[in-house]
Formats: C-alpha cells, structure tokens, sequence
C-alpha cells in the first residue's frame, strides 16, 4: 500500500473511496460513473497540489521512503551488474554501492548512495550516510574506471556524510576532499545524477562531474533543512523555514544556470508512482549526455569540468 505524505491526504481519501467502490462493484450493482467521476477529481487534485508544492512538500517526496533508489535504478537501466565492495583500508560500506555494468552495450562504472526502506535495511544502510570507507571504495572504483576508460555514473541520494565519531577518527572530512580533487582531474566522462537528497560534502564527495542533472522532485543544498534549522534558530523543527531560505529545489538549483545541467522529468506525484517510467526516461537523458561527453578528448575532459565548476563562482565588485 502506497504510503502519503501530509499534503496527499486529500488524494489518499479519494483514492480510498474509489478503491471502496471498485470493491462494492458486483454484475448487478455498478458503480463506473461514480468512480470515473471520482477518478477525474482525483487527477484534478493532483494536478493543483503538485503544481504548488512548498520547497519543504518537494524536500518531503525527495525522502518518500518508495523513491526509486540506487539499486532500483541499476536493475532498471544498466545490464551485467557487477558489484565492488570494501576500500582495501577498512571495510566495505553498505551506504555506498560501487560496480560496473554496461548501459546499451556500453561498459561503465556506476556509484551510488543506497537507503533502506524497512528498519533492518535502513540500519544496514546506515541511512544513506557513508563513512569515509565509503568514499575511499567509490574513489577505488574510479580510478579503476579511468584505467580501463569506463564512464562513470553516479546516483547522489543522501542527507549528508555520516557524522559519527568513529567516521571523524577514520578520516571523514580527508576522504571527501581527496574525493573532490581526485574526481576533478579524471580523463572519463562522469555523469552525475541527484535522484532525491543531495546533502552537502556528503554528496559532493561524487559529484564532481562533467554533466550534472536533478530528478524533477530532488533536491540539493550545503546542507540539510533540520541542520540549518538548528544552527541558525537552534531549533530543528522549523526546516520548512529553513528550505524555503534553501532554495533547495531542481528549479531553484536551474536557476543558477551553472551548477546543473538538466531537470529529469517526473510523473506527477513524485518517481515512486512510476518507477519503471521513470527510470527509462532517465536511461534517455543518461545516454544524451554521455554521447555527447565520449566527443571530447581525455584532456577536454579535464578542462570542461574544471571550467564548469570555475563558472560557479561569481565575483562583485564595488
């Protein structure tokens, strides 16, 4: 059973009475008229709440625990998936899944945040909040892609690195920076895609790419609404004040015309309505990008990253 956010009860009890309906339904007594009437009422109420949602309601379905994650995104766009595991320092991170598989055909390494979506999972998944192994496997597997002259994909769906303390005695903010510098210099095209959160080092640590995109309900910030809350208020509970300060979503982010390159478009509602939709429309823009990225020369590669991050930079002079 689909599960609703606040702002889609009102969907959720339409939905319910046509589900009754459809239920009651029997050779003699039938209802079609009424659950059409109610069908199109219910689509017209999706249409108006998903054409004003709040930047909280949109940071609300980026974490809709039946958003596609990682995992769901490889079983639906790449082929013979193969999965690394562990950073050869540490252990292996279960945040993190490192691979190669191949996109139509062609070989590529693909890296990607993973949350769970019952307890066991989530626990197991630490959340989506990579330790600095984490980051060490995915750098591993990078450069293993660059050996072999693999494109490499990467799904950006975490709210932040993990903070623990056992991650600071272990590295974390060494890891994500050697991250940083290391993906900037890679001779492979790299394409990064924000599927929900995008929360600051934690996702920048594998988003230093030479295309960037947003799924239509993702989002991307320094960091998460609940953190700014309670640094600038002390107090978490005001995140949706906090995102709309963010300015946290894919139109906001597109706006600034330099940090992404594309919004990935959606069913209405969010990507857990359709997932398999979803995914092939996303395997379109993937492919788009990369074509166009296997144009330039190893070198080429270099310089259009490092000039796309340059360009995010904007200097006033009084």
């Amino acid at each position: 059973m689909s599960q609703y956010l606040d702002f889609e009860k009102p969907i959720a009890e339409l939905q319910n009475k046509i589900s009754e309906l459809r239920d009651y339904s029997t050779d003699n007594v039938d209802f079609t008229s009424e659950i059409q009437k109610f069908e199109k009422k219910a689509e017209r109420l999706k249409k108006e709440i998903y054409s004003n949602l709040t930047r909280w309601q949109r940071t609300q379905l980026a974490r809709h625990a039946e958003r596609p994650y990682t995992l769901d995104y490889i079983d639906r766009i790449f082929t013979d998936w193969f999965e690394i595991h562990g950073d050869r320092n540490y252990r292996d991170d279960p945040a993190l899944i490192c691979g190669f598989a191949r996109i139509d055909g062609q070989p590529c390494c693909v890296i990607g945040h993973q949350k769970g979506r019952n307890t066991k999972e989530k626990v197991h998944r630490n959340f989506g909040m990579p330790n600095p192994e984490g980051y060490r496997k995915a750098l591993r597997v990078m450069q293993l892609a660059e050996q072999f002259r693999l494109p490499i994909f990467t799904f950006v769906d975490t709210p932040g690195a993990f903070p623990g303390i056992g991650a600071e005695e272990r590295g974390q903010a060494e890891a994500i920076a050697r991250n940083l510098r290391e993906m900037a210099t890679l001779t492979v095209p790299v394409i990064v895609t924000v599927t929900g959160e995008g929360g600051s080092g934690g996702a920048l640590a594998i988003a230093v790419g030479n295309r960037v995109l947003m799924m239509q309900y993702s989002v991307y910030a320094v960091i998460s609404p609940e953190g700014c809350a309670a640094i600038l208020w002390n107090d978490g509970s005001k995140g949706p004040q906090a995102a709309e300060a963010l300015k946290l979503t894919a139109q906001d982010v597109d706006s600034l015309k330099t940090v992404i390159d594309d919004i990935v478009p959606e069913p209405s509602g969010g990507a857990h309505q359709n997932p398999v939709e979803v995914a092939a429309t996303l395997k379109q823009y993937l492919l788009k990008h990369l074509h166009e990225l296997l144009e330039y020369s190893p070198e080429g590669l270099v310089e259009q990253r490092y000039q796309r991050f340059r360009a995010m930079t904007e200097i006033e002079e009084d």
